[in-house]
């Protein structure tokens, strides 16, 4: 599986949830992970969570870490699941520069911070792959919700070696898994 953080900021809009947009863009073909920084707004037109266009629920926030995934030849459940996998892997590394770590706390594929929201996520099924799309609030300031962000609540400033450690950790665990399901007997 490929990685790469990438150094300029990009608005998130949901239009980047597609097939081969990795590839497309960065020219990384295959299982992959990208992480960037940049605003995000995503207009109900390109939501692919039926639940927020059914409640009218936009998603924005001013700066955004982002991660987006793509998985060839799964079904959408195993998506899912390493969508989870991701954001439980992102709490960790959070975790592990927080000097109460009990605030930040998982429901779901999303993470909150003294009962803000911090984080948005989505899985999803293409023609051709499943794409994941996990975005972290840096700042919270004029969130639609009430929010938390990596700098403005939780005072955490290394932003990039935060997104290193999410994408090494997710791809090498990705590898581990792969590994695991090569090496064991079958039985009958």
């Amino acid at each position: 599986m490929d990685k790469l953080f990438i150094e300029k900021e990009i608005c998130y809009t949901g239009k980047e949830l597609s097939p081969h947009w990795i590839y497309k863009n960065f020219n990384i073909q295959g299982d992959a992970i990208v992480s960037f920084i940049g605003e995000c707004e995503v207009k109900l037109d390109n939501m692919v969570d039926i639940e927020d266009v059914l409640t009218n629920s936009p998603i924005y926030s001013e700066k955004m870490l982002h991660f987006i995934v793509e998985h060839f030849n799964i079904p959408l459940m195993e998506g899912v699941l390493r969508q989870r996998l991701l954001v439980a892997i992102a709490r960790d590394v959070i975790l592990s520069r927080l000097p109460n770590p009990a605030e930040l706390i998982r429901h779901g594929d999303d993470l909150y911070y003294q009962e803000g929201k911090l984080s948005v996520s989505i899985a999803t099924k293409s023609i051709t792959s499943v794409l994941i799309h996990l975005g972290i609030n840096i700042v919270s300031k004029n969130a639609p919700v009430k929010a938390a962000g990596l700098k403005s609540e939780l005072n955490l400033k290394d932003i990039d070696c935060i997104a290193s450690d999410i994408i090494n950790n997710y791809t090498q665990e990705n590898n581990q898994i792969i590994n695991a399901s090569c090496k064991v007997k079958g039985v009958i």
